[in-house]
């Protein structure tokens, strides 16, 4: 039947792009800044603004605090790409090997 077409067919091979929607999606949700200024406070908004607070906009004096933030932010999003990295890969190899 169809049902079973699409579950042993089309859906493994849609994977590596259904992976690809799910990181862009979470990169773009962890790193949304606009929506955090104008939508939330500063003591429960995202990571985003919390970063923004600490450099203290273009008067930034201690570079470490700042830089060691910026390697807390970006950590989950590191993560699922490594995690998932390995579908990521394997759909673009997929389509573009010949034979």
């Amino acid at each position: 039947g169809m049902l079973r077409t699409y579950w042993n067919v089309l859906l493994p091979i849609s994977i590596p792009s259904f992976v690809v929607v799910l990181i862009w999606q979470f990169t773009n949700a962890w790193n949304d800044f606009l929506f955090a200024v104008f939508f939330s406070s500063s003591q429960n908004g995202p990571v985003t603004v919390a970063l923004n607070n600490l450099a203290n906009g273009a008067l930034l004096q201690n570079y470490g605090v700042s830089m060691g933030g910026a390697l807390l932010a970006s950590f989950p999003t590191l993560l699922v790409y490594i995690i998932l990295g390995k579908y990521f890969v394997g759909g673009l190899m997929s389509g573009s090997v010949k034979g």
